[in-house]
């Protein structure tokens, strides 16, 4: 079983050296680890120090594309590469290393398709009052929007599987953490928490330059992520909402009318008509939306095959490769 460990990075040269030696070089169950650097338009020397310190590939980015995009890029290059497991992490050295032995183990043991690394937010000495607040309350939403059980759901210190990578498609410019949970419930993979350290933070997150900005872009990308996957829900509820608040209007037109004084009444007969109206409008293109989920669902699973079939000719092209293929496919 193959293991490669990614690493998101933007001007990491400093504290890439300190990230790449926690990191364990072997694991129970696991018969190969190979390190993975995504340089995302890094203006230092990240991918220098990344080949001087033995990673076995590096991924460059010619300019800054954000957090999202890198995890996509590490993904794509880890599949090729034949990777059983995947684990990302963090440059700056938050997550320690070593615990990447409790968070590869249930899959190891087959009983995860993802493993989140829990950084227990509540008693972690490392967070401030405020973000422990809105850690613990995201993390909540998150849990509500996908239907699992995450405990810590923007952590970035996680494992997926080969065939659940193949599965996630992460569309965000933001950051792919809550995306992929949401995506990961919807499409009924096994998802479990799994308690790790952290060290103290040795510089502020890039990810976002303010709370609000963060709350904001998570907000937006939760919403669009769970619109994207429960579109029929999501307007069926808007639309039900319009109708029965324009219920309300029609009926009291009616009382109105039916006792004689109708005439002076007639708002409440044309606010009330256009909100039902509006309202099964709604409803109408939560239906259509829904249908083109189903294409959506149908296209995801023609880019599985695609990666599956990209992952073999990579295997063909890289001799290195082409025994953890040959190895899985015979298991």
């Amino acid at each position: 079983m193959k293991l490669i460990i990614q690493i998101p990075c933007f001007n990491e040269a400093e504290s890439l050296p300190a990230t790449l030696a926690a990191l364990p070089r072997t694991l129970p169950g696991i018969d190969a680890i190979e390190l993975l650097i995504i340089d995302d338009g890094s203006r230092d020397d990240t991918s220098g120090v990344a080949r001087r310190w033995g990673v076995h590939h590096v991924v460059r980015h010619r300019t800054n594309r954000g957090l999202a995009a890198a995890f996509r890029s590490g993904l794509q290059r880890a599949l090729d590469l034949g990777a059983d497991i995947i684990v990302n992490t963090d440059a700056d050295n938050q997550y320690e290393g070593a615990d990447i032995a409790q968070l590869v183990a249930p899959i190891v043991a087959g009983q995860a398709d993802v493993v989140i690394g829990d950084r227990r937010v509540r008693d972690n000495a490392h967070f401030g009052r405020v973000k422990r607040l809105l850690q613990r309350l995201g993390s909540a939403v998150v849990r509500r929007l996908s239907g699992t059980q995450v405990t810590d759901a923007v952590s970035g210190f996680r494992a997926i599987t080969r065939s659940a990578a193949q599965r996630i498609n992460i569309t965000s410019d933001f950051s792919y953490t809550t995306e992929m949970l949401i995506q990961a419930g919807r499409k009924r993979m096994a998802v479990v928490s799994v308690p790790i350290r952290t060290n103290g933070a040795v510089r502020p997150s890039r990810l976002f330059s303010s709370i609000p900005q963060f709350i904001m872009n998570t907000g937006v990308t939760l919403v669009r992520a769970y619109m994207m996957y429960n579109p029929l829900r999501v307007f069926a509820s808007i639309g039900l909402a319009a109708f029965l608040i324009g219920l309300a209007p029609m009926l009291r037109f009616a009382f109105f009318y039916f006792t004689g004084d109708g005439a002076g009444h007639v708002q409440s007969l044309v606010i009330g008509g256009v909100l039902m109206i509006v309202g099964v409008i709604a409803a109408m293109l939560g239906a259509l939306a829904d249908l083109i989920g189903r294409n959506r669902q149908l296209i995801e699973q023609m880019l599985e095959r695609v990666r599956a079939l990209e992952s073999a000719v990579a295997a063909r092209e890289d001799p290195a490769v082409a025994p953890a293929i040959k190895q899985r496919r015979a298991g």
